[in-house]
């Protein structure tokens, strides 16, 4: 097929805050060289007419950006020190905070916040405004953005990375060409950067290409959420409430939290660890068990839900980081791991990989050499920043959860005073759908299915509706999975397919087949809120997430 040719001296694969400020960045970069050579204050030669091109799978800027999130300003201040001054869209400075311990009917608030969950000189945010507002900044430094293209395969020249090919459009159901068909672009590059966010669909190819994998395996948690208009002055913005506890036993990971935004929105979400053992475990459920808990249901009563939405999050820590550069690429965000799970933060370290990034790349812009050894510079640069300190201080954090939450609890607090060792060092994991234990194996099953009283709590159907996910009907599916004949049968006997519960959008049913006389598996991918859980937790593996055709998905812009 003959596909149109575009050249760019760098492409950034997704529009994150990872890639939206490397790309700025770099761009800074470039125009203080040449200014100084202009100026005399330099010798050397003029980087002109460097094309920076970022790719975003979303129809826009931001829509799939789920709202409400803290933002440690540390990247921003080294990147931007006057950002606020610029305009940058704050929804409050962080002010109250605290930590409840959930009992199945009750509280116990804990009398002190640990130190790394403290808050104040933090901000609360809307990713989406902000990557909207990120973006606008890239393109007033003459950066090309293109929404609604997503990157779906790498063009490889021998283990060389020359750039990505993006989807074609117009495909049907039955991968016929329909009568707008449009062929996808071929992107040659002398540097990809892949910041697609955490399973990145290029950087899981490139990672099994060439074997990137750190000393751990990258592990995951889902968080779901939901943003919530509460009556006037009920929830004060800046205001951060986490939670451990209820409705979680203690052989599982995860917890709640409650962001307060501008406008009486606020963010409430609850995050579960993809290691979970119960083969019919479902987050959403648990999310609105969360919900439907007295202290919880008091916040929102009187509320109205506005968006809602799901992501899976990088749990590994520095020991999870793979190898992230390699010829003519770089890996960056949550696609490399930058996530401190203690904190649960990781947009200030996506945007600090995003910076060094791009100085390694300008590094190579100047010697034009974009080879494995020159882009190692990168490597070089995360181990001198305050990334590694951050992240090495809890290198062993999620490790210590796999033994339960009391066994973790103490490891934590073991850490805190060894500087992030903890019990031993370095403590291994698996990958998460290795933790899955057999239907013959557990007896933890849910018995009953939960009634939502539509006010607080809401089936999955209906919360995909507030995701306000579309995706063109008539396309191949974007979620494909190598033998379904495995779902109809060994996965039924052995795990009951597990794909029902972990899926927080009711993409995949199980569904009573007249031709077969058997139960088979039913995609329903036009529900699909782009979280990747199923490319992690399917115990098979046999699950693959791929971008759908461009612009679909959920949209988030309303918030």
């Amino acid at each position: 097929m003959e596909r149109e040719i575009l050249e760019m001296d760098v492409v950034f694969v997704g529009a994150g805050p990872a890639n939206l400020v490397g790309a700025l960045h770099l761009s800074k970069l470039i125009t203080k060289h040449n200014e100084e050579i202009d100026s005399g204050k330099k010798e050397g030669k003029k980087l002109d007419e460097v094309f920076i091109g970022i790719l975003e799978k979303s129809a826009e800027i931001g829509a799939h950006g789920l709202s409400g999130g803290v933002l440690d300003p540390k990247a921003m201040n080294e990147f931007m020190p006057d950002w606020k001054e610029k305009g940058a869209p704050i929804e409050a400075a962080c002010g109250e905070e605290g930590i409840l311990f959930l009992t199945k009917d009750g509280k116990l608030k804990f009398p002190i916040t640990p130190p790394p969950l403290e808050n104040h000189g933090n901000y609360v945010i809307s990713l989406n405004k902000f990557t909207k507002w990120l973006g606008d900044l890239c393109e007033e430094n003459m950066i090309d953005i293109f929404p609604g293209f997503p990157a779906t395969e790498l063009i490889f020249e021998g283990n060389k990375v020359a750039g990505v090919q993006t989807g074609d459009m117009g495909i049907d159901k039955n991968g016929n060409k329909k009568p707008n068909f449009q062929p996808g672009m071929e992107i040659k590059a002398k540097v990809t950067v892949l910041g697609e966010g955490p399973r990145g669909t290029l950087t899981k190819v490139i990672s099994n290409k060439l074997n990137l994998q750190g000393m751990n395996p990258q592990t995951y948690a889902t968080g779901v959420k939901e943003i919530w208009k509460l009556p006037s002055g009920s929830f004060p913005a800046g205001k951060v409430i986490h939670t451990m506890g209820a409705p979680l036993d203690d052989q599982d990971y995860g917890g709640g939290f409650i962001y307060g935004m501008d406008n009486d929105l606020v963010s409430v979400g609850f995050v579960v660890g993809l290691d979970f053992k119960n083969p019919q475990f479902d987050p959403h459920r648990k999310f609105q068990e969360f919900k439907a808990h007295p202290e919880i249901s008091k916040i929102l009563e009187g509320g109205e839900i506005q968006v809602y939405g799901a992501k899976t999050i990088p749990m590994g820590g520095w020991y999870s980081i793979p190898k992230n550069y390699g010829d003519g690429f770089l890996i960056v965000g949550d696609s490399a791991s930058f996530l401190n799970a203690q904190r649960l933060k990781g947009i200030h370290l996506a945007m600090k990989s995003g910076m060094l990034a791009a100085e390694a790349i300008f590094e190579g812009l100047l010697t034009d050499n974009y080879s494995d050894e020159q882009l190692s510079s990168y490597k070089d640069k995360i181990e001198k920043s305050w990334i590694k300190e951050e992240m090495f201080a809890t290198r062993n954090f999620h490790q210590g959860f796999e033994k339960g939450l009391w066994h973790g609890m103490f490891n934590a607090g073991i850490q805190m005073v060894t500087g992030g060792r903890g019990l031993k060092d370095k403590m291994r994991t698996h990958e998460d759908h290795t933790h899955m234990k057999k239907l013959a194996e557990t007896s933890t099953m849910p018995t009953t299915v939960p009634k939502f009283d539509e006010k607080i709590t809401f089936d999955k159907l209906k919360d995909v509706y507030f995701s306000g996910s579309l995706h063109e009907e008539d396309q191949p599916s974007h979620l494909q999975v190598a033998d379904t004949d495995i779902c109809a049968t060994k996965c039924k006997e052995e795990y009951g397919n597990p794909c029902q519960y972990f899926c927080p959008a009711q993409v995949y049913e199980m569904e009573q087949k007249e031709e077969t006389g058997r139960l088979e598996l039913m995609i329903n991918f036009s529900n699909c809120v782009h979280c990747k859980t199923c490319d992690i937790a399917d115990p098979y593996q046999i699950i693959t997430w791929v971008p759908p055709e461009g612009g679909g998905g959920p949209n988030y812009v309303n918030c």
